[in-house]
């Protein structure tokens, strides 16, 4: 569908080369591209030639996860002239649906980018660069926030941040996207979950028969577990719910679409005056593009939306563009999260999804009343990528075993994620070395995870003390390891939301403050970090923009 590229042989390109003439073969003016040339920074397609996408889309999405991916399908369907520019290619099928121990013999769902961390080191984060991002892996718990996190949750270093939006702003779009992504799960059945305008879409699925008798256990101990609400695809083949089936695929459907995969997004250019984007270049097989759209949507993820902004610098946006505030990049947050095992009495698969929620324990305990956060189980632990991943400990134990003890392990073994939000921190920050991404991420909230984390572990062995308890068994010792910072998957914070331009990168709409036609919709825009994960936010909030993006448009 792309029309035919003109070819501009560059060189360096210099300021006086591009006051006021038009870019041969395109109507974008060469004025755009002053700026960036001004900066001296790297100069735009040095070294050979440049081409030219003629086509002028109305929407240009980089970036095809839960933000880009559902965007654009909205957009689509709309039909708007939409081109979606993903890093990655097509992740094969048997990647997607790992059951088996080969999930830790391979090392999986990592580019070959590495970033520097905290401690100075590189580190080969744990992403999926593929059409679905990090959806591809995600295991499709799909959870709304709870009303109080919106507006100074209490959190143990004090109050959470106000996100100025409030659940009853998104409740409609949260609705919508339970729908889009056939989220199935029982209302009701979690005591902190928010008013909902109507039941779930689907009904839950069934739990794994050990599930089950678990559930049953921990609520003979007073507790509330509740069937997790999880987004089934419809594929027999992929019954996974991600952003690739239901956002990639609607948009395929309507002939305005296009994808671009292969494509890294290297900067955007802007006009002269700084207030529009003109043009994003982007790397396709070794070789440098230009393409036009009337508006622009960054949707790459927490990191790399920041970084994308960071490298787009110029003499009118000189600490990258949109970036006045000087919050570009700052206010990295992940989840903390720790993984647990417990032993098993029961053997079974090893290989089955996450079942069961608690939160009892988010909004504090009997001797505090400050938020904990949530616990989560993790499903088979042959099917679990993020386990694969970490905690290191127990990951490369796992790694060492042959065959058959991992396999005799993952059976007889039930494992958990305790998860405690964090709070926004400017020095928790993306940054750039040259041309390295710089990664700057120390926890906070530390003692609320550490005290969720024991009060779990006394849970665990209250349950197994229980004589009516037959699912689990007491052990000598219970495996449990902090998530790494490779684990990248819930990030968010960098480009955050607000009305306020000098604290902000974008408003309430997911617009940038500084740039009229430039949006963000992906994790960074979050001002604070939902400890029962941002899946269901990121989607929503996608939702709400892409109409904001139609109305602008007249659609």
């Amino acid at each position: 569908m792309s029309g035919s590229p003109a070819a501009v042989d560059t060189g360096t390109v210099q300021p006086q080369d591009v006051q006021g003439a038009a870019v041969p073969g395109s109507r974008l003016p060469a004025t755009a591209l002053a700026g960036r040339a001004a900066s001296g920074t790297a100069p735009l397609g040095a070294g050979g030639a440049l081409l030219i996408e003629e086509r002028e889309f109305d929407v240009l999405v980089v970036g095809s996860g839960a933000g880009g991916g559902t965007l654009a399908g909205e957009l689509a369907e709309a039909g708007l002239a939409v081109l979606l520019l993903e890093r990655g290619t097509t992740l094969p099928l048997v990647d997607q649906n790992v059951a088996n121990i080969d999930l830790f013999r391979r090392r999986r769902y990592h580019p070959s980018e590495e970033w520097i961390g905290t401690d100075g080191d590189p580190f080969a984060p744990q992403m999926v660069m593929a059409p679905g991002g990090n959806t591809k892996i995600w295991g499709g718990v799909l959870e709304r926030m709870r009303e109080q996190e919106f507006c100074h949750l209490p959190m143990q270093e004090g109050p959470g941040p106000d996100w100025e939006l409030r659940y009853a702003d998104l409740e409609p779009w949260y609705q919508r996207a339970e729908a889009l992504y056939r989220v199935h799960g029982e209302a009701g059945s979690d005591a902190t979950e928010p008013r909902r305008s109507a039941p779930y879409p689907l009904a839950p699925r069934p739990l794994e028969p050990f599930q089950e008798l678990l559930r049953d256990d921990l609520r003979r101990q007073g507790l509330h577990p509740y069937r997790l609400p999880l987004s089934v695809g419809e594929s027999a083949e992929d019954p996974s719910g991600d952003a690739e089936g239901f956002g990639l695929e609607r948009a395929r459907r309507f002939p305005g679409f296009e994808l671009r995969s292969g494509a890294e997004v290297l900067a955007l250019h802007g006009s002269a005056s700084g207030r529009e984007v003109r043009a994003v270049e982007a790397r396709i097989d070794g070789q440098r593009w230009l393409f036009r759209a009337h508006h622009v949507v960054l949707a790459a993820g927490a990191v790399a939306s920041a970084v994308i902004l960071l490298r787009s610098a110029t003499e009118r946006h000189p600490r990258g563009m949109a970036n006045g505030s000087d919050q570009v990049g700052r206010n990295l947050m992940r989840p903390q999260l720790t993984a647990m095992l417990q032993r098993s009495a029961i053997v079974h698969s090893g290989r089955y999804g996450p079942g069961l929620g608690l939160t009892d324990f988010h909004d504090g305990d009997r001797n505090v009343d400050y938020a904990l956060g949530v616990v989560r189980g993790g499903g088979g632990v042959l099917q679990d990528p993020l386990f694969a991943e970490s905690p290191p400990v127990l990951s490369l134990v796992s790694r060492l075993l042959p065959d058959p003890a991992l396999e005799w392990l993952a059976d007889r073994s039930v494992s958990w994620w305790v998860a405690s939000a964090v709070r926004p921190d400017p020095e928790n920050r993306v940054s750039l070395r040259g041309e390295r991404v710089v990664v700057n991420d120390l926890p906070n909230n530390r003692e609320a995870h550490d005290r969720l984390v024991y009060r779990w572990l006394a849970v665990m062995q209250q349950v197994e003390r229980d004589p009516a308890t037959t699912v689990v068994q007491r052990a000598p010792i219970y495996p449990r390891g902090e998530a790494p910072q490779s684990v990248m998957g819930f990030a968010c914070g960098t480009c955050r939301l607000g009305s306020d331009p000098a604290r902000s990168v974008v408003n309430l709409e997911g617009r940038c403050h500084e740039v009229a036609n430039l949006w963000i919709a992906d994790g960074s825009i979050l001002p604070g970090c939902p400890s029962v994960g941002p899946g269901l936010t990121i989607v929503a909030n996608a939702l709400r923009i892409a109409a904001a993006i139609r109305e602008e448009l007249g659609r």
